[in-house]
């Protein structure tokens, strides 16, 4: 993206529910992500890249293959995107999954263009009771 150029912010508002409904089904609308969209995906221990938006897609499905469930906790708007802060829970194979993400979108024009996700990595029901016991967070 330029950096002259400045995201609008329906656009904004659009890409960001449609990304969301990508994390939660999988499914990427057509046109959400260039092409050949940039995707870094950090998790504890592990880094992923790809130049596609296939491959974004790939990443995704093959760590969450299965439906998830999306909590936005904060979505800032930026001249050039957005930075959204989420947690996510899933079933896969008959146990429950938590994790927490932070992803910043650059747009240009329609679509993202480039995204970062840092990941928490995936907690599994043991580690959330664990933490639940453990610690207490007075927010979400």
């Amino acid at each position: 993206m330029s950096a002259n150029t400045i995201a609008s912010p329906h656009v904004v508002q659009r890409l960001a529910d449609e990304f969301v409904g990508f994390l939660e089904t999988g499914d990427a609308p057509e046109g959400m992500f260039a092409a050949n969209m940039f995707f870094d995906f950090t998790m504890p221990l592990w880094r992923l890249q790809t130049e596609t938006a296939a491959g974004a897609v790939s990443i995704r499905r093959g760590g969450h293959p299965g439906p998830s469930r999306i909590a936005v906790r904060r979505l800032d708007p930026l001249p050039s995107g957005f930075l959204m802060e989420v947690e996510e829970f899933w079933e896969d194979r008959g146990e429950q999954w938590y994790c927490r993400e932070l992803m910043r979108a650059d747009v240009d024009g329609e679509s993202i263009v480039d995204l970062s996700v840092y990941c928490t990595g995936d907690w599994d029901a043991a580690r959330v009771a664990e933490h639940a016991a453990t610690v207490h967070l007075p927010r979400p």
